[in-house]
Formats: structure tokens, C-alpha cells, sequence
């Protein structure tokens, strides 16, 4: 009888794929479905084709693995699907459970089994080579270099990753670590990496170069933990996508280490759109990356609250039935969503209000800044969740110069994106941050649960404004009632 290796490897589609022509092509409608999937991914209206592009390449590259010859030779079949079983049993499991408010944490995590892997993959293949090179030839001294900086970029982001997740799920506290002289630790760290490259790569063998590598290793997971434990919450959104691109290169250095052409395609995709995503989104928030990463933002400099100036006035609460009146008369309405909405899940009743209004003869429009929600794009998928339509759905720019002529505006579990601090006042740490102009309208209703600052940790004069009235509760229970009241 066969074993499961020898079937596999006398099987049809075995013989087949094990052919490096057959591979090569395989790899290659790979890699051109991954390019579609992300052009797919650039427009709502076209999202959903490519995921399934995306999805198609990877079975399509997952299949032609499993039959690539150094599979095929070194069998354990019975391991790698036992492995692929259980792996596949708890990501269908997670994937079900987690809903869009927990979405921003599990693509953390998902970037931490990256890094991860990264880290294990390249300490396994220095150990244990595939075909040992020449100690000191120049074949040798590339294959350690992409070794060391797979393991080097992995490590970072795997602990990055897992304070991300921490910090986006709440169990670590948001405000930044500011640990005295943190710049020159990070630069210590930098250049003790640097450093042990020249032992590792002096090194005879496997036994003489490991611990050089282990060193690494260690200082490298701890750099990715003070890296993102210094940065504060209102830049995690920046900090997951920067993780992206890190896991991104990460798998593209083991890509070069164990010579697969699909896994560089791949990690180079991933690095390069997570690196452009975030400078996009740096871009919105008026900061580079380098301020990102080293600023410390949200930190208090013990002049008040985070820096910003001394807050005067009053706020104004309101009710379901004001709102639900002042809805019937406008004409021009513009909603703000943020993670309060996620939290709530009021998407679905924001969008009867929106068709409620629309059958009404009102124009009523959404306002999406780029870093609303603990992820890029978090609301537009709720929205898309709750079927609103794709062309009322605007970006920040396409929206603030009609602010003056909009009456009324719906602030829904929003905060820091429609602080007019980012505007008008130099000490807060906000200033010069591109917002949306949310106070120049007419009225201003604020959904919120309490006075609670947002997630960066400065106060919101936009409460205290004449023009704003406060709506305290659950965002879903407020709109359920708002819903009531248009209905009657």
C-alpha cells in the first residue's frame, strides 16, 4: 500500500506541479491575481471581486507549494496537513466570531504570526540549510545577510504587533511610553543589530554564528515593543498599517533566504502598499512617519490637557425628539461615523435615518476621514455593511467646503477627527492635523456616551460650541429613537 507521501507524489497534479515550468506559471497566475486583488481593493464597488482574486491566488499558490519539488523530496505530508487542518480550523473559528468593531485587533495579531514566522523560518534555515554554502564565500555572506534581516524585520514586528493588538483591544493602556532618553535607546538598539552582523557573518558555522543571531533577535523583539509601546493611541491606525508593511518585507527577506520568487512578489505587494498606505494617511494627519514612529503623540507636557489650551463655555444636551424635529426640516445633512457607531453598531439604523430623510427630499451625504476608527477604511466597511450607497459615501476633502451650507451635521461616536483644536489652537498636540469642519454647520449633534476625550486623549472644544447640542447614551438606543420620531 502507498503511503500518503508516495500517492502524493506519483499523484497526476503532483507530477504535474512538481515540473518547474508547471510551478513557474503556477506562481506567476499567482502573483498577477494578488495585483488584481489589490487593484480590486482600491474602490468600494469593486472590493468584493478582489478578495475573491486574492483568494483564488493563494489556493492557487498554497496548491502549487504543496507540490514543489523540495516538498514532494522531503515528504511529511502527513505533518504539513495535520498542521494546515488545525491552522485552518482556528482561523475559520476566530474569523466567525470577531466582529468589524474587533477587526482593527485581529489584523494586529495577523501580523504578529507574520513576524513570527518570519523569526522561526530564518533561525531553522541558518541552522539547518538546505545546501550549506562556503563559509565566507560571497553565495554564503548574501544568504546570511537575507537570514539575519528576515529574522531582524520579523522580530520587530512580531512584538509590535502583539502591543498594537494590546492597545487596540484596551488591555494596554494608549498613552505612550516615554522612557527617559527612549530616542538613544532605540538608536543603541539600532546600531548593537548592526554590530552583530560582522560576528555572524565571521562565523565558520551554524554553532559559531547562533548566538550572534539570538542576540539579535532579543534586542530586536524588545525594539518592537518600545517602538509601539511609545506611540499613543490616536496613531495606531498609522501604527497598523506600518506593521502591514513590516510583515510585508519581512516575508519578502524569507522569500530571497529560501529562494521562492512567489513569497518576494508577494512580501514586496504587502510591504510597498503598507508603506504608501501609511504615508497617505500620515499625509491626513499633517504628520510624517518619522513623527510617528519616534513622536510619542498625545503625551502630556504639563501645560493642561495634553497641551491644549483651557476649554470655556457650556454644553447643551439635547433629546431624541429635538433631533428627530430638527432632522424634519433640513434639507442638507451630513453624517459623521467613528468607532463610537462601530461600538454601537448603529450603522443599520443610521442608514434607515439616511433613507428616511432621503424619501423626504433631504440631501444627505457621509463625511469619512482617512483615519476614522481603529484601522484605514473601518468606516467605510460598516457602512458598506449596512448597504449605504457608494456615492454618498465622501472623503474629508470632498466635504469641508459645503460645511457652511449644511444644516444640520450628525456626529456619531466621533471625536478627534472634528476637533476644531486641530485648527485654532498651536499647543495641542492635534494642531495642524486636516479635520472635518463639523462646527461650520448650522447645528451639530454629537453622539457620545459621557464627556470622555477621545481615543488621543485631548479634550474637544467642538462640545462647547453654541452651535452644538450634546445627545448622551448608547449611539444605537439614540438613533432607535431618532428613528421613532421620523417614523411618527
Amino acid at each position: 500500500m502507498l503511503s500518503l507521501e508516495q500517492f502524493i507524489s506519483t499523484h497526476t497534479l503532483g507530477a504535474a506541479a512538481s515540473t518547474p515550468g508547471l510551478l513557474t506559471a503556477a506562481y506567476i497566475i499567482a502573483a498577477v491575481l494578488f495585483i488584481m486583488s489589490l487593484g480590486g481593493l482600491s474602490t468600494q464597488e469593486t472590493a468584493r471581486r478582489g478578495n475573491w482574486y486574492g483568494i483564488v491566488g493563494m489556493t492557487i499558490a498554497l496548491i502549487a507549494t504543496f507540490f514543489h519539488p523540495l516538498v514532494t523530496e522531503g515528504g511529511g505530508y502527513g505533518i504539513i496537513i495535520t498542521a494546515m487542518v488545525i491552522a485552518s480550523g482556528i482561523g475559520i473559528t476566530l474569523a466567525a466570531r470577531v466582529g468589524m468593531t474587533s477587526m482593527p485587533e485581529l489584523v494586529a495579531i495577523l501580523h504578529s504570526f507574520v513576524g513570527l514566522a518570519a523569526v522561526l523560518v530564518g533561525i531553522s534555515g541558518y541552522l539547518a540549510p538546505r545546501n550549506p554554502l562556503k563559509p565566507g564565500s560571497v553565495e554564503a555572506n548574501i544568504h546570511n545577510i537575507e537570514v539575519y534581516l528576515g529574522v531582524w524585520i520579523g522580530a520587530i514586528t512580531f512584538t509590535g504587533s502583539v502591543i498594537a493588538y494590546g492597545k487596540l483591544r484596551g488591555k494596554i493602556a494608549s498613552k505612550p511610553l516615554m522612557l527617559p532618553g527612549r530616542h538613544f535607546i532605540n538608536l543603541a538598539m539600532l546600531i548593537a543589530s548592526i554590530g552583530l552582523v560582522l560576528p555572524f557573518l565571521a562565523a565558520n558555522s551554524p554553532s559559531e554564528g547562533t548566538w550572534a543571531l539570538l542576540v539579535m533577535t532579543l534586542i530586536a523583539l524588545f525594539l518592537g515593543y518600545h517602538l509601539v509601546m511609545s506611540i499613543g493611541g490616536a496613531d495606531m491606525p498609522v501604527v497598523v498599517s506600518m506593521l502591514n508593511s513590516y510583515s510585508g518585507w519581512a516575508a519578502a527577506a524569507t522569500g530571497f533566504m529560501l529562494g521562492n520568487d512567489l513569497l518576494i512578489v508577494v512580501g514586496a505587494l504587502v510591504g510597498s502598499s503598507g508603506a504608501i498606505l501609511s504615508y497617505i494617511m500620515c499625509r491626513a494627519m499633517n504628520r510624517s512617519i518619522v513623527n510617528v514612529i519616534f513622536g510619542g503623540f498625545g503625551a502630556t507636557n504639563g501645560n493642561g490637557s495634553n497641551g491644549s489650551s483651557h476649554i470655556e463655555g457650556e454644553i447643551t444636551q439635547t433629546s431624541t425628539e429635538e433631533v428627530g424635529g430638527l432632522l424634519k426640516q433640513a434639507k442638507n445633512v451630513v453624517i459623521i461615523p467613528g468607532y463610537g457607531m462601530a461600538v454601537a453598531q448603529a450603522q443599520h439604523g443610521v442608514y434607515e435615518i439616511t433613507n428616511l430623510l432621503r424619501d423626504a427630499g433631504a440631501q444627505v451625504r457621509f463625511a469619512i476621514h482617512p483615519v476614522a476608527g481603529r484601522l484605514p477604511g473601518h468606516m467605510n466597511v460598516l457602512l458598506a455593511e449596512a448597504k449605504v450607497p457608494y456615492d454618498i459615501v465622501l472623503e474629508m476633502d470632498e466635504i469641508n467646503e459645503d460645511m457652511p451650507e449644511t444644516d444640520i451635521v450628525l456626529v456619531i461616536g466621533a471625536n478627534d477627527i472634528v476637533n476644531p483644536s486641530a485648527n485654532d489652537d498651536m499647543g495641542s498636540p492635534i494642531y495642524g492635523m486636516p479635520v472635518i469642519h463639523a462646527w461650520e454647520a448650522t447645528d451639530v449633534i454629537v453622539f457620545k456616551r459621557s464627556m470622555g476625550a477621545g481615543y488621543s486623549g485631548v479634550d474637544n472644544p467642538l462640545f462647547y460650541k453654541s452651535n452644538t447640542r450634546m445627545l448622551f447614551g448608547d449611539a444605537k438606543a439614540s438613533v432607535d429613537g431618532i428613528l421613532s420620531q421620523l417614523r411618527a
